[in-house]
């Protein structure tokens, strides 16, 4: 559900990741117990573009570079507007139920963590946010970027409805 015109490209971004969780699985066979290592990774230039990722491999960083690499493929660009959104958005993925709502300047990121590690990856300082349902990091994440995702900003929407935004604040 994420719209097209909203993907990013990785080049001469500079990107900071940051780790949403690490999941030990653990596989019986004849031999004896295998251990392998998934993570979620969300990268971001705090500055209105985020993505994620999963990682799996045999080692922990080895899972979490995947990660990395992963989350560079699916950029997507988000309007932040004076360090917050700019409209109250909900989405839905799985069994996750996000809620997010602007909020006032000195707020803070007011999330839980899979969800305060994406807003805070897109450079949203002030927001509330509230999950319902499932706190599973998997579907937390891509709720959170489902609703990122359907965030409009105010010359995109004027764009839409015919409006010329300069006539409406300065005319």
């Amino acid at each position: 559900m994420i719209a097209g015109n909203k993907k990013v490209r990785t080049s001469d971004l500079e990107l900071k990741d940051r780790l949403v969780t690490i999941n030990r699985v653990t596989k019986v066979t004849k031999g004896g117990r295998t251990f392998t290592f998934a993570a979620i990774v969300v990268v971001g230039n705090e500055n209105g573009v985020v993505g994620y990722g999963l990682g799996k491999a045999n080692e922990v960083t080895t899972a979490i570079a995947k990660g990395v690499e992963d989350a560079k493929k699916n950029l997507i660009k988000v309007p932040v507007y004076k360090g917050t959104i700019p409209h109250e958005q909900m989405a839905k993925f799985g069994g996750a139920d996000v809620l997010l709502k602007p909020a006032s300047s000195g707020t803070g990121v007011k999330a839980g963590g899979a969800m305060r590690a994406v807003l805070e990856s897109v450079g949203i300082t002030d927001v509330l946010a509230k999950s319902k349902g499932s706190s599973n990091p998997h579907n937390l994440v891509k709720a959170t970027f489902k609703a990122l995702s359907m965030l409009r900003d105010v010359h995109s929407v004027s764009q839409f409805r015919g409006v010329d935004i300069n006539t409406v604040f300065n005319g």
